[in-house]
């Protein structure tokens, strides 16, 4: 079978140039590419760019997975919307790392298939778009994929297990679409965001109302005012939304609840394993709970079904008959299955002895039947 690589790239914050996209057209002649995005997919050879190239120069976003287990993300901001040593506190391992590049810094996410085992029928379209309002809501603020970054590198085991956590976002327990998503795609283990959620304080996110808005623009110095109307003229600036939408939270911090006490990696780890066995202890007890329920309904319409046959149980020895001699396996089958139910009936009803004696004359009336008889043996209506 072939191989299967998809690259995607997305520009966000400005569309390419014409030059750009000629510079991008020398890398890959098939590739599709627009003013905001480079798609290309690899049944046989490799991407002859390098994608941290590309991220430094060019885009915002980059999804890439590869049959072969292979999954990375990487997302761009400009250093003045998302602090580099803020970055750092979560970006520890191999995979989930970051630099700088000029003005902006970088995160590279990734995950490499544990299990070894080749993915097929993969389609990577679609999986960048569902990801992507993660960085909007980053630059906004929103450190939860940082510190899902962070929990991907403790199931890697890039992390030490003494090492303590880095700040616990709030929301944890309440990951949107987007954010799902990331976590799906990097193979986070959801018993250990559950473990991390248990110290994260309800989500503080959310739209602030345009009253709320108003009153808190009227209250700004006229030179803050000043300043935001020339950014908002003079820069085009995709991420100025963002960083007032962060500085109105930085100025109404939302009451949380008390914040538990610093965890380590391997605490973590250990309270996973924990949920994780509560969990399919759960699953095991459900699954058995519906095991009985189904073997009691089979069971219920099983003795419906022997109910009726006792009913009338000459025409169902004379079926059996008429069955047999049509000398089709398909309806030797059939009869066979009628016999168990003969069998069984009589077994429930304390007249054992009567089915018997009637298939001991059956199996006499059919002895030259090898394939009768074989299929009566199998079902156990021997003699």
């Amino acid at each position: 079978m072939s191989e299967y690589q998809y690259y995607e790239f997305t520009a966000v914050d400005r569309p390419l140039t014409g030059r750009e996209r000629a510079e991008l057209r020398s890398l890959s002649t098939r590739a599709d590419i627009t003013a905001t995005s480079f798609v290309n997919t690899y049944e046989w050879g490799n991407f002859k760019g390098d994608p941290r190239t590309l991220m430094e120069r060019y885009f915002d976003a980059h999804l890439y997975l590869a049959n072969w287990g292979t999954h990375q993300l990487m997302l761009r901001l400009p250093k003045h919307v998302l602090d580099p040593a803020t970055v750092a506190q979560y970006c520890q391992g191999d995979s989930a790392s970051a630099w700088t590049a000029g003005e902006h810094v970088i995160i590279d996410l990734h995950d490499e298939d544990e299990d070894g085992t080749d993915e097929w029928d993969l389609d990577g379209h679609g999986l960048l778009t569902s990801i992507i309002p993660v960085r909007a809501d980053l630059s906004a603020g929103d450190l939860r994929l940082l510190y899902l970054a962070w929990l991907r590198c403790v199931q890697s085991e890039d992390i030490a297990d003494d090492e303590p956590e880095p700040p616990v976002p709030a929301g944890l327990d309440t990951l949107d679409a987007p954010l799902t998503a990331v976590a799906e795609f990097l193979r986070i283990d959801p018993d250990l965001i559950a473990a991390a959620a248990a110290g994260s304080s309800p989500a503080a996110f959310g739209e602030p109302t345009a009253a709320q808005l108003r009153k808190w623009v009227v209250g700004l110095q006229a030179r803050d005012k000043d300043a935001i109307l020339t950014d908002l003229i003079t820069s085009g600036e995709s991420h100025l939304r963002n960083r007032l939408l962060r500085r109105y939270r930085d100025a109404h911090p939302v009451d949380a609840s008390t914040p538990t006490a610093v965890r380590t990696a391997g605490q973590l780890l250990a309270a996973a394993a924990d949920l994780r066995a509560v969990r399919e202890r759960r699953d095991a007890e459900l699954r058995e709970h519906d095991r009985v329920r189904r073997e009691r309904s089979a069971a219920a319409a099983r003795q419906r079904h022997l109910d009726t046959l006792a009913v009338d149980q000459p025409t169902a020895w004379q079926r059996v008959n008429e069955l047999i001699a049509t000398k089709k396996p398909r309806e030797y089958d059939t009869a066979v299955q009628l016999l168990v139910d003969l069998r069984d009936l009589g077994e429930r009803d304390g007249d054992s002895a009567s089915f018997q004696h009637r298939l001991a004359e059956l199996r006499a009336a059919h002895a030259r039947k090898p394939s009768l008889l074989e299929r009566l043996n199998l079902a156990g209506l021997d003699t």
